[in-house]
């Protein structure tokens, strides 16, 4: 057994070798798909696999970690302490349940402090139909310019035209139009790209390679971010279906959420990872949820992402500037202290165990 604590790490570089660590001394199966770029300090990056039980079960529980890269320090310590749960992995092996750890879905993100990918591109907003129009956000052309301004930090002007807006409009709206995603900037915020990113096509190999032969089909993503910190919201992740969301709720409680019907603190979002799921697994009957936990509030979280798609703009900032903007991203997204670490894992060792359940 490890400790919660212990769990979770400080690098990408450190979660990479618990996880690996962990797997192998479980005797899990790895593979791993190798990432065309380093990492800050050089590391090589991969989106690493390692699954608990047959390559043909029928049953199949996937649990992915950094989708949004560096919300990756939380999701890799959920896998971490699962690969250390010996009640947890008998559970899942008397239900007849393989469980699939997908470690660093956008490894780039990861080691480098970004949520983004290393084409700019925010992984849940790329899973699009390329060969059509894609989805247009005036309301994001409006604020592009005043959430991305020429000077951090901004000028009491920039912030002034912030506060007028959302005193207009609301914040709710301001995060609607923000994190909705859009196509137009490739610099901006909440990007989705023109063309599937490496980390989009990498999480179809995966699905090809090891749920084509899953008839039942579960998949928990850990994210953070959005809501009361330490709190985990329980957002259904699949297409708009009645059937698939009463499932989610019956397996995992009448609070899961959805973009939906306007339960989720999320706004309603296109382009999601799960689509990838329909279109590589269409044998399966499938039922996800996203876990978002929450970390500081939304205003917070927003001038985090400001300060560093402005810094992706301007590479020649100062050092000190460059480190101050990273280290406000990282506690935006991750809170390093044991209770918050406490409530991340048993949320989602209860998520992961009702899942079980729910497949067998």
């Amino acid at each position: 057994m490890i400790g919660v604590a212990a769990a979770f790490s400080a690098s990408y570089r450190e979660a990479r070798v618990q996880f690996l660590e962990g797997a192998a001394r479980a005797g899990l199966a790895i593979a791993s798909l190798a990432h065309p770029l380093p990492g800050r300090d050089g590391e090589a990056l991969a989106l690493d696999t390692a699954r608990d039980g047959p390559a043909d079960a029928e049953r199949l529980l996937i649990v992915t970690s950094a989708c949004h890269g560096v919300e990756g320090h939380c999701g890799s310590g959920v896998q971490v302490f699962a690969l250390h749960d010996a009640e947890w992995r008998d559970k899942a092996r008397a239900a007849g349940v393989a469980v699939l750890y997908v470690h660093a879905l956008n490894p780039y993100g990861f080691a480098w402090t970004r949520r983004v990918t290393h084409e700019n591109v925010d992984l849940n907003r790329n899973f699009q139909d390329f060969a059509q129009a894609l989805p247009a956000n005036p309301a994001y052309a409006e604020v592009h310019g005043l959430m991305l301004p020429a000077e951090w930090p901004p000028t009491p002007a920039n912030q002034a035209a912030v506060a007028g807006h959302v005193a207009q409009h609301g914040l709710a709206a301001l995060q609607a139009a923000v994190s909705r995603g859009q196509h137009e900037f490739a610099d901006g915020m909440f990007f989705g790209g023109r063309a599937p990113t490496w980390s989009n096509q990498a999480w179809r190999q995966v699905l090809r390679r090891e749920a084509g032969r899953a008839r039942r089909l579960a998949w928990i993503d850990v994210h953070t971010g959005l809501g009361p910190s330490g709190i985990g919201e329980r957002i259904f992740a699949g297409r708009d279906d009645a059937v698939a969301l009463a499932r989610a709720r019956a397996w995992w409680g009448a609070g899961v959420t959805s973009i939906y019907d306007g339960s989720s603190t999320s706004a309603f979002l296109t382009g999601m990872a799960f689509n990838a799921v329909y279109e590589e697994c269409p044998q399966a009957e499938y039922t996800g949820m996203a876990l978002e936990y929450g970390t500081v509030p939304f205003t917070e979280v927003i001038e985090a992402l400001r300060g560093d798609h402005w810094l992706h703009q301007h590479p020649e900032a100062p050092p000190a500037l460059a480190a101050q903007i990273r280290a406000r991203l990282l506690a935006a997204f991750y809170i390093d202290t044991d209770a918050w670490k406490g409530q991340v894992i048993s949320q989602a060792r209860q998520a992961m165990f009702q899942a079980v359940d729910g497949l067998a």
